[in-house]
């Protein structure tokens, strides 16, 4: 039995394209989730504001509006040529902030214009790293590669967390940033070495859709917004993920720096505990999913979970104690890995092959629930405090969720639906 556990997990490894891809993705999300808490922290220490902070942060997420964009350029030019592109512009970046650093003309101004052009691109990565998947895996052992392919976030959240607040706080900013900087490289590099996607062998062609039916990318989006609205367990998996990033991502991450050092009165340390306690908690539910061998609901599993979410959300709002609020953040982040991950997979399973980065593209639009959300709730917590601005940002998200699955029921509730074919 444990022979099988070990061969579920390691199967996507069997994919020369994905031993690329995984360590590409690891050294790139962990070059996210240090670069996000080295600048959150400097914006709160150099401006002393929360309504800079959560500008800096929404900032990030400016880019889910042209995400959908990237998914078309994803359906034609393909995920890998892509996602190099991505990467290639993520390095330069990154060097361009080290430099400001080392020549000591770092200051608010260059962190909110690069933080606001890294936002535009960012968003996207996720959804064409997912595609790449889709591309390059067997639909039989999508779920668990998933499942793997999450881990590089959620362990990054863990081990990026910890290694650029101790890298701030031992070394400074100079070494810090040129770490990001590095890890980018790594993985541009490794990017290269990932499969292009397959060949139509009777045009020669890469597969997608077919030359001489292909139009405008306009109308490519606009043909993927016509799409999703008409297939309803698609418009409810997005519908969910929009108020996901509204209500519960900004008050247990864009304002975590608030949180540290106001609630519980600790530093950058101790914000990088914090941080890593919610992406431990996803990692463990990324390891179960990909080491799980039965099937699964994800219709079911992604509404039940969302609840158990703002569920979370609740208790985490009025707990003053950080111990407690540690375990609260990792239960919080086990199951926004089972609520999500199976809504990615649904996505990917049930959409048009043709579609899938243009779907996906279209998820991580969604995204932009998240900068509203946190625009909003630095002036909710100005004025109401922290525990009743997330007490209704948690108690908007339950009634929300109920709302969803009650409305589209028929699609992503009964068991018969395509969303629970998982």
């Amino acid at each position: 039995m444990s022979t099988e556990g070990r061969v579920s997990v390691l199967a996507p490894f069997s994919v020369r394209s994905f031993r690329f891809q995984w360590p590409a993705d690891l050294a790139t999300s962990w070059s996210f989730e240090m670069e996000t808490l080295i600048l959150g922290w400097y914006v709160l220490v150099a401006t002393d504001s929360v309504l800079l902070l959560t500008l800096f942060a929404a900032l990030q997420y400016g880019g889910t509006l042209v995400a959908p964009m990237f998914g078309v350029a994803g359906d034609r030019a393909g995920a890998r040529s892509v996602l190099c592109s991505m990467r290639a512009f993520y390095m330069v970046q990154a060097a361009m902030l080290t430099g400001f650093i080392y020549f000591d003309a770092l200051g608010p101004v260059p962190v909110f214009v690069i933080g606001a052009l890294m936002g535009i691109v960012r968003p996207s990565d996720i959804a064409i790293r997912y595609s790449l998947v889709g591309e390059t895996i067997p639909s039989k052992r999508l779920m668990g590669a998933m499942g793997v392919s999450r881990t590089t976030t959620d362990s990054a959240r863990v081990a990026g967390a910890l290694a650029g607040a101790s890298l701030v706080a031992t070394l400074g900013m100079a070494p810090a940033y040129t770490a990001v900087t590095v890890l980018y490289a790594v993985s541009l590099l490794l990017t290269l070495g990932t499969a292009r996607r397959p060949r139509d062998e009777s045009t020669g062609q890469e597969t997608g859709v077919p030359l001489a039916t292909r139009t405008s990318p306009l109308r490519d989006m606009v043909d993927s917004f016509a799409y999703v609205w008409r297939t309803p367990h698609l418009l409810a998996a997005m519908t969910l993920a929009l108020l996901v990033n509204l209500c519960a991502f900004p008050l247990m991450g864009g304002v975590l720096p608030y949180v540290a050092r106001e609630v519980y009165g600790t530093g950058q340390a101790g914000l990088g505990y914090l941080a890593a306690s919610f992406a431990f908690g996803a990692l463990i539910g990324s390891l179960g999913l990909s080491a799980n061998r039965r099937a699964i609901r994800p219709g079911r599993m992604m509404i039940v979970f969302t609840f158990g979410w703002y569920a979370m959300l609740l208790v985490f709002a009025w707990v003053d104690t950080m111990a407690i609020g540690i375990v609260v953040l990792m239960l919080a982040g086990l199951c926004q890995t089972l609520a999500l991950v199976p809504l990615s997979v649904m996505l990917m399973q049930s959409s048009d092959p043709r579609m899938r980065s243009r779907v996906l593209g279209l998820r991580m639009l969604a995204i932009y629930g998240l900068p509203m959300g946190l625009l909003a709730s630095g002036p909710l917590i100005e004025a109401f405090g922290y525990s009743f601005t997330t007490t209704g940002y948690g108690v908007f998200g339950v009634i929300t969720t109920a709302l969803i699955a009650w409305r589209w029921h028929a699609h992503v509730w009964r068991l018969d639906s395509i969303a629970n074919n998982g």
